[in-house]
């Protein structure tokens, strides 16, 4: 099982509000910015778009890999993030 980042606990602690894609963990300054190019600015975004793939982890992952190149580490950390934070 994999330890969950201080940047995830962060993420967790508060409302999603408005925090940017860059907040969510596993998604960093350079996948950030792939992922705002692509219209994908805020946490809440990317979130929309785990509901539009009914909440499908490989999908999921299809999608974060072929929207902005996230190695499997980096898909590990925004999947932990979105089922912690809402859906269990």
């Amino acid at each position: 099982m994999s330890s969950t980042s201080q940047k995830h606990k962060d993420f967790v602690a508060e409302p999603m509000g408005e925090k940017p894609v860059n907040a969510l963990a596993g998604i960093g300054e350079v996948l950030g910015k792939r992922l705002e190019e692509k219209g994908f600015d805020k946490a809440y975004v990317v979130l929309g778009q785990f509901l539009v793939l009914k909440k499908d982890e490989e999908l999921f992952r299809d999608w974060l890999k072929d929207t902005c190149s996230a190695n499997t580490k980096q898909q590990d950390g925004e999947i932990t993030t979105e089922k912690a934070t809402h859906f269990n």
